[in-house]
């Protein structure tokens, strides 16, 4: 995880396109900028990157459902919670499944685990739009190569 870049995930553990589920793992940097101020003596990962976290995690689950073919970009966060804490060094395991994919926008719910214990969950929602340039797709299938993204999903 490179929290300065929001690079939030590490690397995709599972992927199933046929079944819409996605598990995903992020390690926790045990230090960042963003600690020392979240809180001094006291670092905790911030709510908004719990969100971020599950975000990107259900965004490669729908460029897997989508093939690539289009972008998902979020657009708006339900019934978002935390339900624990998460700390530097923590593994986390987020899980997602797609709920709605249709009309230019896609739900998901996604989960955040620590240790076999629920930390966040939320429900998602996406815009899914065309590529804007080659030049994001290509950066985004760079992206996806670097966390383990099945190729075999990627459309040519």
């Amino acid at each position: 995880m490179q929290l300065e870049y929001f690079h939030m995930i590490d690397r995709i553990v599972d992927l199933k396109v046929d079944e819409k589920t996605i598990v995903v793992e992020a390690l926790v940097p045990k230090e960042s900028t963003i600690f020392e101020g979240h809180f001094p003596g006291y670092p905790l990962m911030p709510g908004v990157l719990l969100i971020e976290s599950m975000a990107q995690a259900s965004g490669f689950l729908l460029l897997g459902v989508l093939k690539f073919e289009r972008m998902p970009i979020l657009a708006a966060v339900k019934e978002g919670k935390v339900r624990g804490s998460v700390f530097p060094g923590d593994l986390m395991s987020i899980e997602a499944s797609l709920t709605y994919e249709g009309s230019g926008y896609a739900m998901t719910e996604a989960k955040i685990r620590v240790g076999g214990k629920l930390r966040a969950n939320s429900a998602l929602t996406f815009t899914l739009i065309p590529f804007p340039n080659a030049d994001m797709r290509g950066y985004m299938t760079k992206v996806a190569e670097r966390v383990s993204f099945p190729q075999q999903v990627v459309s040519p």
